[in-house]
């Protein structure tokens, strides 16, 4: 039942690959979204020189007589998003390496200098390769920068107390309250969150998701880590377990919590409601 197994985790999957994909386009994209910050200031230095820009851009008027400049209005967010979004992480890497190529510019780099804020968290985090990413996740956890308390946990560990639990409880009738007993009064509560996700996965991240969001601020780290984390593996089917726990969608609940490019970044992973 392997094919069974393949579809049920591409039915989980909220950011796929992009059919007749192609970096080269995309990466043009990205250059136009984000080309011209600065560039102003050069324009005013350069009397002499004749430049000619897209349409969006602004028109001021030159203090060197009355002749119009082009200055550009600014990076297209919104471009960004539609490319980095809808393109699954194997993709991305490829428009970084087309944008390095055509322009002779860090993809990564060329964001973190136009981005800011949560949006640049989130689109940087894009970015990374998927274990480059847990890694720099676990990096920053072990030094108490994530923005939920937390620590390491062998995950070998946790999987085996799972698995006791499992033989403790409903796999014999009765309960074992000893082996409950230790488990539960002996490991760390980041610890006891991992074997609750080893054993309900999909109920843990939704569980998650809604505390990230729920009352006042946001755990903006917790949001994004685990939104693009589960994107290319099984949101969808965080996304219905969200639902049935919490009365309420993924998505309504980004939209009520979050805001601007941020909140479009987040939604266009998301994907449509369950």
């Amino acid at each position: 039942m392997a094919w069974w197994k393949a579809w049920i985790e591409q039915e989980g999957v909220t950011v796929k690959s992009s059919s007749h994909f192609n970096p080269d386009p995309d990466a043009e994209t990205l250059y136009k979204a984000m080309k011209g910050i600065g560039v102003g200031s050069q324009l005013l230095s350069h009397q002499a020189a004749v430049f000619t820009f897209p349409s969006s851009t602004l028109t001021t008027v030159s203090p060197w007589g009355g002749h119009s400049r082009c200055i550009p209005a600014g990076t297209n967010e919104q471009a960004i998003i539609d490319v980095l979004t809808k393109r699954n992480n194997a993709q991305r890497q490829q428009i970084a390496k087309s944008f390095k190529a055509q322009f002779g510019k860090d993809l990564t780099e060329t964001l973190k200098s136009e981005l800011s804020g949560k949006f640049e968290r989130l689109i940087v985090a894009l970015m990374y390769l998927p274990y480059r990413y847990e890694a720099k996740e676990l990096h920053d956890a072990m030094k108490g920068s994530r923005d939920d308390v937390s620590s390491f946990v062998d995950p070998g560990l946790a999987l085996q107390d799972a698995q006791d639990l499992y033989a403790a409880g409903e796999k014999i009738r009765g309960t074992d309250e000893m082996k409950f007993i230790t488990i539960l009064c002996t490991r760390s509560a980041t610890h006891l969150l991992r074997v609750k996700c080893t054993r309900n996965l999909h109920s843990y991240f939704a569980e998650r998701l809604y505390y990230a969001m729920k009352g006042a601020g946001t755990r903006d780290g917790t949001l994004i880590r685990n939104i693009v984390s589960r994107s290319e593996i099984d949101l969808n089917l965080i996304k219905c377990h969200f639902k049935k726990m919490y009365g309420k969608t993924l998505s309504s609940m980004i939209m009520e919590d979050t805001s601007g490019d941020y909140k479009n970044a987040l939604l266009s992973l998301v994907g449509s409601d369950p």
